[in-house]
């Protein structure tokens, strides 16, 4: 059904779809609405057979959908940036007992200072974590996502996050398709616990592991995510085939069979990114995107392929390594590797914190990757004039102070043109 929706909304209809039995909710902005309007279909009956807890904390929230899971229910929850490294601890007991979560991260920047806008700095902080991570470019995407996010789950008996926008995506009113019940049924068979705590045939779960058999376990960890790079193209198929729509999968191309130019992406940017290579398009310049929709595990051999015919490839994404650089660059850098002609690769970190990716910014990055290649990372927007000015005063004045509340008195301080 066609509705006009907010995208949070949207998901918590997609979620209650796809029928779970607990609901560990905690607020923190920007995924608040999705707990609250999963809490109001559990109060007006609309989810039935579904306990729905308030906790006291994040930690609290993915612990007991830890132990939702390990007693046979299909646990949901959700959080963003802090909240996540709150349950940093129990993002790892989810992944390392193999319990089939799905949670939803609404990408938010992590403080300090305290930041509540979009970037993916959250998703980064986890991505080593043992999580499946899948990105939505559209509300529409992100229902599907997490229909599909379930079924991978438990087919593997391991955690899914899926990753949404904050506010670009979660506070957005637009077109969604919701499919009815009996649709996502079809798909989306009765949980079948891989594993389970029975009275009636005790194990332990989460004992002491010595050095004798640790490595072991971390292996098989790892061969699951390997897994999950055929299972999720498959079940995105089978999706398309039920619902008539193409969403999730590995990545995706745009434009992107004669590109010598591709951009590659994740989340909500690669809209305006799209629109950007039309106009490019227009002018002659063969350019395309290629979306990544699986980070974790993420498509080496995959990406790879469509990068081979490429002679530049730039990387813009919504995350720093501080020290090292783009984690989405380092990833395609290493896909990359071993070409008989690689492309020339050019990282861009741009949207931290919420600022604007604009299509002028764009338009300007993406030309000077043609004719100027730069190394190292690139910061789109950066204000040097400001950064400079920081820098200087902390080199002059010992005790220089706080560098936010630095930058926003030289923000205020600095006339209009001298930052352009």
């Amino acid at each position: 059904m066609l509705k006009q929706i907010e995208g949070s909304h949207a998901m918590a209809e997609a979620i209650a779809l796809c029928r779970p039995e607990v609901i560990c909710a905690y607020p923190i902005t920007p995924q608040t609405h999705i707990v609250e309007g999963l809490g109001d279909l559990v109060r007006e009956g609309d989810l039935q057979n579904c306990e729905f807890i308030n906790v006291e904390s994040e930690f609290a929230a993915l612990s007991v959908a830890i132990g939702a899971s390990a007693a046979g229910a299909r646990a949901y929850t959700a959080t963003a940036s802090q909240g996540l490294l709150y349950m940093a601890e129990a993002v790892y007991n989810a992944s390392g007992l193999g319990l089939p979560i799905v949670m939803t991260l609404g990408n938010r920047a992590i403080g300090a200072p305290i930041n509540i806008w979009n970037d993916h700095s959250d998703a980064m902080s986890m991505r080593d974590a043992g999580w499946i991570q899948l990105f939505a470019e559209t509300n529409q995407e992100a229902v599907d996502l997490h229909i599909i996010a379930f079924k991978l789950a438990e087919e593997l008996s391991m955690p899914v996050m899926v990753c949404v926008d904050g506010f670009i995506l979660t506070h957005a009113m637009e077109r969604v398709d919701i499919p009815d019940q009996a649709q996502v049924d079809a798909y989306l068979p009765p949980f079948d616990p891989v594993q389970v705590l029975d009275p009636a045939e005790p194990v332990s779960i989460g004992a002491m592991v010595g050095p004798e058999a640790f490595t072991e376990v971390r292996f098989l960890a790892h061969y699951k995510q390997t897994q999950a790079l055929s299972l999720i193209g498959a079940y995105s198929a089978e999706f398309n085939q039920a619902f008539g729509r193409d969403s999730g999968g590995l990545l995706r191309g745009y434009r992107a069979e004669d590109a010598d130019l591709l951009i590659v992406a994740m989340g909500s940017v690669c809209g305006t990114i799209k629109d950007v290579i039309d106009e490019m398009r227009e002018d002659g310049i063969t350019i395309g995107l290629v979306t990544i929709v699986s980070y974790r595990p993420f498509p080496t051999d995959e990406l790879r392929t469509v990068l081979a015919g490429a002679k530049d490839v730039v990387v813009v994404e919504k995350a720093i390594a501080p020290g090292v650089g783009g984690p989405l660059a380092n990833n395609v850098d290493m896909a990359l590797r071993n070409l008989p002609r690689s492309p020339r690769l050019h990282s861009a970190v741009a949207g931290l914190g919420g600022r604007a990716i604009t299509k002028v910014s764009l338009h300007k990055l993406f030309r000077r990757a043609q004719v100027q290649p730069w190394e190292g990372t690139h910061f789109l927007d950066l204000n040097a004039v400001v950064v400079s000015r920081e820098i200087h005063g902390s080199r002059k004045k010992r005790r220089s102070g706080p560098t936010a509340e630095n930058i926003l008195r030289r923000l205020a301080e600095t006339p209009t043109h001298a930052a352009e």
